[in-house]
């Protein structure tokens, strides 16, 4: 597989080197991406990066993942219009240990194959260097002149934002320059990538190797990822879209994918998935022959949910979706646990009540109305169910004085009251 042929036809290149192209196709190449620690998980927005390290193992090439310890304590300038909050090393380390999980699922860290994945933490490296060791081992190398002229630099100082730069973020390109002439040096890391607002710092990681050591190296980036619409990718109401079930569900997760719009999702299926080019090109004519049927974004959400949690949260997901969208069964409500359930229907009405009125048992009726203000009189919920429209856990509600007990709870809390076909209410049992 070539590795720049595979990334081209994806729309994963937005910068290359001249010359990139061949040192890949000479030898087993091994490049690495950075990656920001600032949290304990990655977002969507690390997985263009990601995919990048993937295809490039796939090639047969050394990926190397490195967390950014020492460059995380600084924060980088780029377009970035303020500075961020410094970490320190018991948190860092943390979330090194947390975004290496994540990345198992991608690359292979594991293996005894000559291109087995690395991850290294530039804090192991930065840490014991002085301040003067570096303005003589390092900044005299790169001059002023060639520092002011990078994009993230000069933006920065042209904006609105009154602050300005401070000294700590100017000399983050330095940082991040030595880190690609460290891995040059000690383990043959011949190129970088990284996101297309990455250009600057990478080149001059190659440039300060180019004027130490005088050996090849390399960069490549890809396009900064956004929506049809103009929107910013990855971000949704409620924050970023994080691997981490713990911050987004796997249900959301694949909500968030399966909800994109068919060109994003023809541009999307390229980037975040495996799949290869006649199995996408056959899934954008069957999108087209049959919009309504959104093959791409079915598709898109099972291959990239599986890849990031496992095959059982997909089926799951895909149940949780059948459950407030289909005719589905209480056998399948039943399943759901507390975070699909609480994620499923999130933003529904919800009402607390105390858990004794339920182990006591309490006829339908009183409970939906003066319990849980779900309707306003016992007569039209009375109604309502005579005419067949009120279900309990998607089982119709046979007579409005049904004694409801502990045995309606799902996951021991909560019950879900459907009225008419598509208001739902939850009522939760404390």
């Amino acid at each position: 597989m070539n590795f720049v042929e595979e990334l081209q036809w994806r729309g994963m290149i937005h910068n290359i080197m001249p010359g990139t192209e061949e040192q890949l196709q000479k030898e087993m190449t091994t490049a690495y991406v950075g990656i920001d620690p600032t949290a304990d998980s990655l977002h969507i927005g690390h997985l263009v990066s990601i995919m990048m390290l993937k295809h490039l193992q796939r090639a047969g090439h050394k990926p190397i993942a490195l967390v950014g310890g020492a460059t995380g304590m600084i924060g980088d300038p780029s377009m970035k219009s303020q500075e961020r909050k410094l970490l320190d090393e018991e948190t860092l380390r943390h979330n090194q240990n947390a975004i290496k999980k994540q990345l198992s699922k991608f690359l292979d860290f594991d293996s005894d194959a000559p291109n087995a994945a690395e991850l290294v933490n530039n804090y192991d490296w930065m840490k014991n260097f002085s301040f003067l060791d570096f303005i003589r081992d390092v900044g005299k190398y790169i001059t002023v002149n060639y520092m002011m002229a990078k994009d993230s630099v000069k933006k920065r100082l042209a904006g609105d934002n009154n602050n300005g730069l401070s000294f700590t973020e100017f000399s983050y390109q330095l940082v991040q320059g030595y880190d690609f002439a460290y891995l040059n040096r000690t383990k043959n890391c011949k190129l970088q990538m990284g996101g297309s607002d990455q250009w600057g710092n990478i080149t001059t990681g190659t440039e300060l190797i180019r004027r130490t050591t005088g050996a090849e190296a390399y960069a490549l980036t890809c396009p900064l990822i956004t929506k049809a619409d103009g929107g910013k990718f990855g971000k949704t109401e409620s924050g970023n879209v994080w691997l981490d079930p713990r911050y987004t569900s796997p249900y959301k997760f694949y909500q968030f994918w399966l909800n994109v719009s068919d060109e994003d999702a023809a541009k999307y299926i390229k980037i975040f998935t495996d799949l290869d080019k006649d199995t996408i090109d056959s899934l954008i004519a069957e999108q087209a022959e049959a919009p309504h049927l959104r093959p791409l974004q079915k598709r898109l959400a099972k291959e990239i949910t599986t890849m990031v949690h496992s095959a059982a949260d997909y089926e799951a997901a895909v149940e949780a979706s059948g459950i407030l969208f289909g005719n589905s069964t209480s056998e399948q409500l039943r399943k759901l646990n507390e975070d699909t359930l609480l994620a499923v229907f999130e933003g529904v009405p919800q009402f607390e009540i105390s858990k004794e009125i339920i182990t006591g048992g309490i006829k339908a009726v009183d409970l939906t109305t003066e319990h849980a203000a779900i309707f306003p009189s016992k007569g039209e919920m009375r109604k309502l169910t005579q005419g067949g429209g009120v279900s309990l856990n998607k089982e119709k509600l046979e007579n409005f004085d049904t004694i409801i007990d502990s045995s309606f709870l799902l996951n021991n809390k909560y019950i879900l009251v459907q009225k008419g076909k598509k208001n739902y209410f939850l009522i939760i049992a404390k």
